[in-house]
């Protein structure tokens, strides 16, 4: 089996292939380095396009290599170089070909050290692949250790698609700890000091309440059928999405998981609003899983 892991030869960023080094030490896996080469739709018998691609591709190849040559000797690690008509479309290729468990992507230059921020090539990523999307945070750096711990976002429309089952399979898979989190955003600023907010309160418990025992009836009915680890059930909750995400406590080795949103193409990934603000408040790498519905 096989992680893959992108690489920019432009930005010259290790952190997917931090990250997929982190992951392969978890499941055993090879992994493919990447730098996509973008070439025109058509192919064409033109020299100066053809020098020039052959100029890009090597200062790829030559990237690429150095990027890997200080990476951990004890994994299996294969540069590889791809042309195609876009990185999103090289990265899909690619994956197809070599029948990728899942596709390492980093965050873009734009977005907050150690957060994870879309660009252009994951934001199309996220709504084409077929396969599960990891990203890196901006900086993520190489490290000895592995994934030690899941966390499922549970909540909203994503998980009609089989969140819960899915991490808990994966969890039991990776030999890692499971935590399912609930997220909710309260503006109890506005309401300082007033009986709106021991009302609003009051709403906040029932709603922690309620999801807790949802999240609870679906794991019985996982256990009916598979192996569960140790399972910790929380609700995080802030001011604002940033406020709640830290709320919950983060540790190295996590990865956030979230799921694809009900307007997800079966198998695919699809990345929905919620999680979207999630995403770009979370101080660790985040799995985004395809969907699974049927019918």
């Amino acid at each position: 089996m096989t992680i893959l892991a992108a690489f920019s030869a432009s930005r010259h960023s290790s952190a997917p292939l931090n990250l997929a080094i982190q992951i392969a030490r978890t499941t055993g896996e090879q992994v493919i380095a990447a730098a996509v080469v973008e070439r025109s739709w058509a192919t064409r018998d033109d020299m100066v396009e053809g020098e020039y691609l052959a100029y890009v591709r090597g200062q790829a190849t030559q990237a690429l290599q150095r990027a890997v040559a200080v990476l951990p000797v004890d994994l299996d690690v294969t540069p590889m170089v791809h042309e195609s008509t876009s990185i999103p479309t090289g990265l899909i290729e690619l994956a197809d070909a070599h029948r990728a468990t899942m596709v390492c992507v980093g965050s873009s230059s734009s977005g907050m050290l150690g957060r994870v921020a879309l660009g252009s090539v994951t934001e199309r990523l996220v709504h084409t692949a077929r396969v599960p999307v990891a990203f890196a945070p901006r900086g993520y750096a190489q490290n000895d250790g592995r994934i030690t711990r899941l966390t499922a976002a549970y909540g909203g429309e994503a998980d009609v698609n089989g969140l819960i089952p899915a991490t808990a399979e994966l969890a039991a898979s990776w030999s890692a700890k499971l935590r399912i989190v609930s997220f909710t955003v309260r503006n109890t600023a506005a309401f300082a000091g007033t009986i709106e907010t021991s009302a609003e309160e009051l709403v906040v418990q029932q709603w922690s309440r309620r999801t807790i025992a949802e999240i609870t009836k679906q794991l019985k009915a996982i256990r009916d059928r598979m192996a569960v680890p140790d399972v910790d059930v929380v609700v995080g909750a802030g001011h604002d999405w940033n406020a709640a995400v830290q709320s919950i406590g983060w540790d190295t080795g996590d990865m956030l998981v979230l799921g694809s949103g009900a307007a997800a193409p079966s198998a695919q990934v699809f990345l929905g609003s919620a999680a979207g603000k999630i995403l770009r408040r979370s101080p660790v790498p985040v799995m985004i899983a395809p969907s699974y519905r049927r019918g």
